[in-house]
């Protein structure tokens, strides 16, 4: 007589879904009710009723639109990625190597790209985040079996791009097109949570336009999300062709240097604010290495397709939060302060505490909140305190740290896989073996992410105990 084991694979529960939305539509709807009743006491707003000019609103939607698409094609490979690696059966080890090239590869030209976005214009550079992909999209339709170690190489360049190129092309335009420093701070908070909350939704549509893609015929659907990737770049790169010139007054090399040395190196408060940053972006990628093989360990098993957009979701409904903060009467440093502390603690427990998946899932889900409430919280403060000119190689420096970090711990422990397969139906079973040293635990990884982010708290703190907050300081070189 034969022996039946069921095995229960964890999901979460569409209610889950549903109550994120609606949090979200709600913190959206009673906001402007919040805002008419403390307007004479606030300074500024997400949803000012200030006449901004005509072509500042137009501005937004367009940017909002092309970094929606950016978004998308991100999150394409980010899905797709390890599933094309699966299927033309590269070797654990191999993959290793592709992740060590990419980190490489953000840390050595990453770091560089912020200054030559500085000298050459914010726009090119994003012009050259969707050559970029075109570039790869256009190579894996082409090869049949194409060259990873390249893709990875332009990827990750174009990643880094992402990172800093657009976020400084949105600063620099509403500088151009807005005059008045309260107005063009007004619709700069705004654009800041709508990136955050857009580039959530947008990655959420990339898995969905992944699966629709490669559908249940491997075979014929494997190059679909090439197809699309290459479609999508195309479509940005006319769209940013035709639309707005963004031709800047550009310095040289020497000037900047100089003005770099003194604005950026000389102020000590940049260096807080960078550090922070360096440790919110050490901790985002160690959990998103970590993640799924911490969700299954001790050979549990869960739909980790449907845990990825539940993870968004909740970045989503951090980043509606955001609105709200900046018209109480509540300092950006003590904002951030909080989030870190609070992130911070959340690792802990995940590092040092065996929880079940649904608790697991509640814990990720708070970290990712946390992180759509931090994101436009820094953007507010690097405006604060980031001259303009100089804004994308502060940005790109800042991270150059935490890839140094993770590219060290990938040379000690080698994940074999990282993120959730395409498959919204499939299942893992997995677990994240420790590499060739044996030398760093899972949880360990997780605590220095933790450590980082208790470092970050405290940058705030100090940076708050600094001087008053520049709020009318929109200067230039």
């Amino acid at each position: 007589m034969g022996i039946v084991i069921e095995t229960f694979i964890w999901e979460p529960s569409s209610s889950v879904f549903i109550f994120i939305f609606f949090s979200s539509f709600l913190l959206l709807s009673l906001f402007p009710f919040y805002l008419s009743k403390h307007a004479p006491t606030t300074k500024s707003s997400a949803f000012s009723d200030h006449p901004f000019s005509s072509s500042s609103p137009r501005f937004q939607l367009y940017f909002l639109l092309l970094y929606s698409l950016a978004s998308v094609l991100e999150g394409l490979w980010l899905v797709y990625g390890e599933f094309e690696l699966v299927y033309y059966g590269i070797s654990k080890e191999d993959t290793v190597t592709f992740m060590l090239i990419g980190f490489g590869a953000a840390l050595f030209v990453g770091s560089l790209l912020g200054l030559v976005s500085d000298l050459i214009g914010r726009k090119k550079t994003c012009l050259v985040f969707f050559i970029l992909h075109l570039i790869v999209g256009i190579w894996k339709m082409v090869a049949p079996s194409p060259s990873f170690w390249l893709a990875n190489l332009c990827l990750s360049s174009a990643t880094s791009i992402f990172s800093f190129s657009f976020e400084t092309w949105a600063v620099v335009e509403h500088d151009k097109v807005d005059s008045k420093p309260g107005h063009r701070q007004d619709i700069l908070n705004e654009t800041f949570w709508l990136m955050t909350f857009f580039e959530s939704a947008s990655l959420i549509g990339s898995q969905v336009i992944g699966n629709w893609m490669v559908g249940g015929n491997l075979e014929k659907g494997i190059g679909s999300p090439s197809i699309a990737a290459t479609l999508l770049a195309i479509l940005g790169i006319a769209c940013m062709s035709r639309h707005y010139d963004g031709t800047t007054k550009i310095m040289t090399f020497k000037d900047y240097g100089m003005s770099f040395s003194v604005y950026i190196l000389g102020d000590r408060r940049i260096w807080l604010l960078a550090c922070a940053q360096a440790c919110l972006h050490f901790s985002i990628a160690v959990f998103w290495i970590l993640w799924a093989p911490t969700l299954v360990a001790d050979g549990r098993e869960a739909f980790l397709g449907l845990i990825y957009p539940c993870l968004l979701g909740a970045r989503m409904l951090g980043s509606t939060v955001f609105p709200w903060l900046i018209n109480a009467s509540l300092r950006t440093e003590d904002c951030l302060t909080c989030a870190f502390v609070v992130q911070a603690f959340l690792l802990s427990i995940i590092a040092y505490d065996y929880e079940e998946i649904g608790v697991l899932v509640t814990q990720f889900s708070l970290y990712h909140a946390c992180i759509g409430l931090i994101l436009p919280l820094l953007a507010r403060l690097r405006t604060m305190y980031v001259p303009n000119e100089l804004r994308g190689g502060m940005i790109s420096l800042s991270l150059a740290p935490a890839n140094a970090a993770i590219l060290f711990i990938l040379m000690q422990v080698c994940p074999w896989l990282i993120y959730a397969p395409i498959n919204i139906c499939m299942h893992v079973f997995f677990m994240l073996q420790r590499g060739y040293y044996r030398t760093i635990e899972n949880s360990t990884m997780i605590a220095f992410a933790a450590v980082g982010l208790f470092m970050a708290a405290g940058c705030m703190y100090v940076l708050k105990r600094c001087g008053k907050q520049p709020y009318q300081n929109w200067h230039k070189l």
